[in-house]
């Protein structure tokens, strides 16, 4: 099967590797009907997080072509959506709603491919009520992460009815943090960023106000349009030292942080200044599968259109395109189809 592998940072080539093959009775393995380029995977191909010879992807809906022989809530010809953690959607932090960190999870890895082998496939998989039409695919492919990540965000954030919620970072998973507060009732809905592209994909999926500054100036900002208080909650879709201060410090007292930014640079958090801004911090990998049913729901009854954050689809060929025109901020996120 063809796979992508990043050879070292910039460097990412289309190559052929091994077919995945059932391993364990828990496994599945599917068919990639599409995927995609998530912004973590611009980390390695920048040179920040070690890469060497690395298979990448883990967003991804396919078809069901193999399944072991414990595997009971699937069927070979259904279409999946798959959370980009691995869960067995049973143990104790399962149930509690942390699938993410499940006591025999791990991350998923390698399909940005034509075929992937899917360990504990009834907890992490999720089929559709039917074959899906094309048209709902792109925003199936959001749910497997973007989507999922921006809506644990937002409930972390504790977005709701009457409330302001301000989002810092205007990637994909900080514009589907702006959905999910939408969906979540949340009031008002601030959009931090500074891309004219954004912001009009922001104001589609809910934004009411938009910030073009940062930092201390940004703080500001979302001070003044909450008079003096800062927002009731806020998500960090970012992971920097200064997308994590803009964030607490935008949030007033007794309010609630989302942070789903995977943070880099030495991201490090001040004990005194936390201690005094009495605010509830939430965040890390998000336990996508707790969303994905209500998620697929609101897909397939076209209530959501997250697949709007996708603005470059190429084939699967084409990957290193689409690590290149995100890396420079050509592309919001690219879809990849096979």
């Amino acid at each position: 099967m063809r796979g992508v592998v990043m050879y070292a940072p910039g460097d990412v080539r289309v190559v052929d590797r091994e077919d995945p093959k059932i391993i364990e009775p828990t496994d599945a393995v599917i068919r990639l009907t599409a995927t995609c380029i998530c912004g973590s995977d611009l980390w390695p191909y920048r040179g920040v997080e070690p890469v060497d010879h690395t298979v990448m992807g883990h967003e991804y809906v396919g078809v069901v072509e193999e399944i072991g022989s414990d595997v009971h809530s699937l069927k070979v010809g259904d279409f999946v959506v798959g959370s980009f953690c691995i869960s067995d959607n049973t143990c104790e932090i399962c149930r509690a709603g942390y699938q993410s960190k499940c006591v025999h999870g791990s991350f998923v890895a390698g399909t940005q491919s034509e075929l992937a082998r899917i360990p504990y496939a009834n907890g992490t998989l999720v089929a559709t009520p039917a074959m899906p039409e094309p048209e709902l695919i792109p925003s199936l492919l959001a749910a497997s992460d973007v989507l999922g990540t921006g809506w644990f965000a937002a409930d972390a954030a504790a977005a709701g009815p009457g409330k302001t919620v301000a989002v810092v970072g205007d990637g994909a998973v900080g514009l589907m943090g702006v959905l999910a507060a939408k969906q979540l009732g949340a009031e008002r809905i601030i959009a931090m960023s500074r891309h004219a592209d954004r912001q009009a994909l922001a104001r589609e999926f809910g934004a009411t106000d938009i910030v073009e500054t940062r930092g201390d100036e940004g703080v500001a900002a979302i001070k003044e349009l909450t008079n003096g208080l800062g927002a009731h909650g806020v998500i960090e879709a970012v992971g920097t030292q200064e997308s994590m201060m803009q964030a607490i410090n935008s949030t007033r007292p007794g309010g609630h942080v989302g942070y789903v930014g995977v943070a880099h640079d030495g991201v490090t958090l001040p004990a005194d200044q936390l201690f005094f801004a009495e605010v509830h911090l939430l965040g890390g990998p998000a336990p996508v599968r707790r969303f994905l049913p209500d998620l697929i729901d609101r897909i397939w009854d076209r209530t959501i259109d997250p697949g709007k954050v996708f603005d470059l689809t190429l084939p699967l060929d084409q990957a290193d395109e689409g690590y290149r025109a995100m890396d420079e901020r050509r592309a919001i996120k690219t879809l990849l189809t096979l």
